[in-house]
């Protein structure tokens, strides 16, 4: 991939944008490239697991009072990461680097068509 394709990695930072919405619409669109199939991939799958990850957090964890509270945190803690997450493959992406993040990297590598 070419590091100077500056709207190819455009698009493929964009696919991190709104999270996974972004990613499902830009792997509608997008059918040829599969950089930017990759990145948009990979945001699907990795915001699509935070968001599960903090609803499985809720459910188990809100019902029961006394740790209602550390549910909070979790949840907290999930989020900060996911901005993190957020900002670094938006960044990666428009750099032109093929950064997998463990486990949802190999996930879209291999669905990538």
């Amino acid at each position: 991939m070419p590091k100077g394709d500056t709207n190819r990695n455009l698009v493929a930072a964009l696919s991190y944008l709104l999270g996974f919405v972004t990613g499902i619409v830009i792997l509608l669109v997008e059918k040829d490239d599969k950089y930017i199939r990759f990145h948009a991939m990979q945001s699907t799958l990795l915001f699509v697991g935070l968001l599960i990850i903090n609803i499985l957090v809720d459910i188990i964890l809100k019902p029961i009072d006394f740790l209602g509270f550390l549910s909070t945190v979790i949840n907290t803690s999930i989020t900060i990461a996911g901005i993190i997450v957020w900002v670094i493959s938006m960044y990666k992406a428009y750099n032109g680097e093929v950064y997998k993040w463990p486990y949802v990297g190999k996930l879209a590598e291999k669905n990538v068509r």
